[in-house]
């Protein structure tokens, strides 16, 4: 005891107060309010001037001698905040809780938010068109897995097995994912390939239990059970559901009502993409800036308001897996593209809509500010006309659309009766309600604007009394009204005068008047103040009862915006409406790359190209060509296409026929993990592996170079079983564009009944190429490397000599044409095509010689005859 006195006396009331509140928020940083600024203190201070660049600084509390303090200005929060949170770091606000001038002793404080990465509210925090989720995964018999999204009211779960935990994570993308604190190793083993940009963050094994999950999401829906929401059977995914909310508890202290529901969701129902698909095909990040620039989202995104761009990236991450739905989007977006009036209409309203989820959200949990009610009242008075606007098209999902839209009168109503037009920013800057609104505080107004009239009146009454020119009647918030005279005056202040204060060059008094309407005219402001503060809460209180319905508007308006967005794209970009069914066949006439074409130089058009695929005829394409001539845009653009269909979007495309696909898998380029001891040939495999036992005869597999990254041999060798499995497991008989440089592949086609060989046509002119873009029937022997080298500025030696090596190496090829030397063994196929010239044995040696004696320049029409002649009766000789 003797001890801990010693301690406490050694510290300041106010070190005493922060190290009592720094004890419940261990790992946090503070940021302590001190009137005008937020202050952090020896570590926190250590970490806050190092991350926010602000100076460290010390200052004296008591015997504990000096303390590091780094601070900045309240009105500096978000800023400074946002910086905090981008670094990783959990932040708890700590406020003052009572009116320091009733306090007795040091002003009361405590923590009122605890902001982390997934429980950001503001909106300089928050991408505006992309959620913000906070996740949880717990491991049992499933992988249970639970998202809410604070700043929508949004709160999703589902239960999925392990080996499809990392996809799940990826089509979420959270900003932080708890983890139950015995499960940390053998999560980070599943999500090791992710590239999720979230932080990980313990939480105790008791919080996982589904008792207490039952109990605390019951209390909060006011629900008997969870049935209605169809979770009532879950139990690794109500485990997580019950985290999610505990933390969002713990760290908003405040109502959560706008989390209204629950949503159950199945994996199956959507389009699986891992993380090598989703950056390969660069659907919502550039592989190479890691931003929207150069992406898919960039050209399909052309919505007007926050929700739209959430939902039509949200559709983005999980592209649809059920025929119906697909169908009922590309119906509105044909019946949008009908009726160019109609989109105009809603371009207008939806371009005057703010976030209506976020600014719910604002209402409910008590942060809206007034400037934030009236966004929320225009925004919902636009509701009538966007009705009114496709009151009369008719596709069913339209119709849904229109009937989920509520006007909300009641809201708009009060909100614009009880604001000004242009409120302040603050609500502590007063003049927040409209004049005539509320009978009090109206007379509360005319008061104190009486009295400062008659104070404004007091100065020149008293300059004509006291004939002193130079007197003024001031204000400060210390000393309150005085009148102040300078010094060469003083004889002439009336015995009335009660000095107040003295300053250098002049005196300030007050007069029993001047003091009775100073009391007059704060009590006035300070009962305006609590009485407009009242009347604001009870408006904020009565729209928050409303909270269900602004979210049916806003998750309406998402969607509606998001089909939007899709009919003007298809409109600018001349896309078709893909036919969708169940066969396992793509079928794509004049295809284009959605991303590249966009990104041409007017006056340069790209190249159009078809593709047949199919799980009986055309199953595995082998695509070879030179580099740079556009294999991997074509295999690619595939994959764009078939995820655009089944996002609900028109195609780039004559014509498209498309069969639902369950996931798409891409093998592209090279790749390492250097920080997890993975070499660029090892995340291949991973890949490759990753795909071989997880595809279907629903899939689509795009490959492009598979065993490159290894010896030749080695590599050729796993590229033609890769392809082999593809063909004959019948499990995994997948949709495959296969692009390689291996030309050894192309005689997989004389094996294997469905792969068929194409590639990209080229012209030569001399030692140019000209890259054509078209693919074309049929192999390519040639990869005209060499031609590519030489674009790339390499020097003229090596380029010779890169020819003299390649002539010796071709002298001795891999394999002969018969039967591919490739296939042999004991489960070599059958051979099923016609054998082909032999063009490898003796006689090519002679052929060769033949064919350089030739002079070209010099060869009349006869003259040409009669070589051939010769050359045919070479060959005579030979056999």
């Amino acid at each position: 005891m003797a001890k801990a006195k010693s301690k406490s006396s050694s510290e300041t009331p106010l070190m005493t107060q922060y190290n009592a509140v720094k004890a419940k928020y261990r790992d946090t940083v503070l940021f302590f309010r001190m009137g005008d600024f937020y202050e952090m203190f020896n570590e926190d201070a250590k970490i806050g001037a190092k991350v926010l660049g602000i100076t460290l600084t010390s200052r004296g509390h008591g015997k504990t001698g000096d303390v590091p303090l780094a601070g900045f200005p309240h009105h500096a929060l978000d800023g400074y905040l946002s910086k905090m949170v981008d670094a990783g770091y959990r932040v708890a606000i700590c406020e003052q809780v009572e009116d320091p001038k009733l306090a007795k002793g040091i002003v009361k404080r405590d923590v009122i938010q605890v902001v982390t990465p997934g429980t950001v509210m503001s909106e300089n925090l928050l991408e505006t068109k992309r959620n913000n989720f906070l996740s949880a995964v717990f491991l049992d018999e499933t992988c249970g897995l639970a998202s809410a999204d604070v700043s929508t009211g949004e709160f999703l779960v589902t239960e999925c097995p392990k080996e499809k935990l990392t996809e799940e994570i990826q089509s979420i993308m959270p900003r932080e994912l708890l983890i139950h604190e015995d499960q940390v190793q053998e999560i980070e083993e599943i999500i090791n390939h992710s590239s999720s940009t979230f932080i990980q963050t313990k939480q105790d094994s008791w919080l996982f239990g589904k008792e207490y999950a039952y109990e605390i999401l019951t209390k909060h829906f006011k629900t008997a059970s969870l049935k209605g929401f169809g979770c009532h059977d879950l139990n690794a995914g109500l485990s997580a559901a019950g985290v999610v909310f505990n933390y969002l508890q713990e760290t908003q202290k405040t109502d959560l009502s706008h989390i209204n529901r629950l949503i159950r969701y199945h994996s199956d129902d959507f389009m699986h993409l891992d993380s090598a698909t989703r950056r390969n095909l660069e659907i919502t990040s550039s592989m190479i800036a890691g931003n929207r620039s150069g992406t898919l989202i960039s050209i399909l995104d052309q919505t007007k308001t926050a929700m739209g761009g959430r939902t039509l990236s949200n559709w983005m991450a999980r592209p649809l897996n059920q025929l119906k739905p697909v169908v009922q989007r590309h119906e509105v977006v044909e019946e949008l593209l009908n009726y160019p009036d109609v989109r105009s209409q809603l371009i207008t309203q939806f371009q005057k809509m703010a976030d209506l989820e976020r600014l719910n959200a604002k209402v409910v949990t008590q942060r809206v500010s007034p400037r934030d009610l009236l966004a929320l009242s225009q925004s919902l008075g636009q509701i009538p006309p966007i009705k009114n606007a496709f009151s009369d098209l008719t596709t069913p999902l339209l119709k849904d659309i229109n009937k989920s839209l509520k006007p909300c009168k009641q809201i708009t109503e009060i909100i614009s009766q009880a604001l000004v037009d242009d409120p302040p920013a603050n609500l502590s800057d007063g003049g927040i309600i409209r004049e005539g609104y509320h009978k009090e505080l109206d007379e509360l107004r005319e008061a104190a604007f009486s009295g400062k009239d008659w104070i404004a009146k007091l100065q020149k009454t008293e300059r004509e009394e006291t004939h002193i020119p130079s007197l003024k009647v001031g204000f400060n918030k210390i000393f309150g009204y005085y009148i102040e005279v300078t010094k060469p005056h003083l004889s002439k202040v009336p015995d009335t005068y009660i000095r107040k204060q003295t300053l250098v060059n002049a005196e300030r008094f007050i007069t029993p008047d001047l003091k009775e309407m100073e009391e007059k005219i704060l009590k006035s402001e300070e009962r305006m103040t609590a009485l407009e503060f009242e009347l604001f809460n009870e408006v904020r209180q009565f729209t928050a009862k409303f909270s269900s319905d602004i979210q049916e508007n806003a998750r309406a308006i998402g969607i509606l915006d998001s089909l939007l967005s899709l009919a003007q794209v298809a409109e600018m970009n001349q896309y078709v409406k893909p036919v969708m069914s169940k066969q396992d066949e793509i079928y794509i006439e004049n295809g284009r790359h959605p991303v590249v074409e966009q990104l041409l130089t007017p006056g340069d058009p790209f190249i159009p190209n078809d593709v047949t695929l199919d799980s009986h005829t055309q199953q595995i394409l082998i695509i070879t060509g030179p580099n740079m001539a556009g294999k991997s845009t074509f295999i690619r653009q595939v994959g764009l296409i078939v995820l655009m269909a089944q996002i609900g979007s028109f195609v780039p495309a004559t014509s498209a026929k498309i069969g639902i696909v369950d996931r798409i898998f891409t093998r592209v380029g090279a790749q390492d993990n250097l920080a997890g001891g993975e070499s660029t040939f090892l995340v291949e495999m991973n890949e490759t592996a990753n795909i071989l036992n997880n595809a279907t005869t629903k899939s689509l597999i795009l490959l492009d170079e598979i065993g490159r990254g290894t010896s030749t041999f080695d590599g050729l060798s796993i590229a033609w079983a890769v392809a082999e499995y593809l063909h004959n497991n019948s499990i995994v008989q997948a949709k495959t564009l296969f692009a390689t440089h291996y030309h050894e592949l192309t005689e997989l086609a004389m094996i294997l009944p469905r792969v068929k060989n194409f590639n990209v046509a080229v012209k030569e002119w001399g030692d140019h190429i000209v890259f054509l873009r078209k693919i074309v029937p049929g192999g390519c022997d040639h990869s005209y490397g060499i031609q590519v080298a030489r674009l790339a500025g390499l020097p003229k030696e090596v380029i010779q000599r890169a020819k003299e090596i390649l002539h010796n190496l071709e002298a001795n090829e891999l394999t002969p044409n018969e039967l591919p030397k490739l296939a042999l063994g004991k489960h070599a196929p059958m051979k099923v095509a016609e054998p082909q010239m032999n063009m490898f044995a003796e006689e090519e040696q002679k052929i060769r010689e033949a064919l350089k004696k030739v002079d070209i320049e010099g060869l009349t029409p006869l003259d040409a005859l009669n070589k051939l002649d010769d050359l045919k009766k070479l060959m005579s000789t030979d056999d």
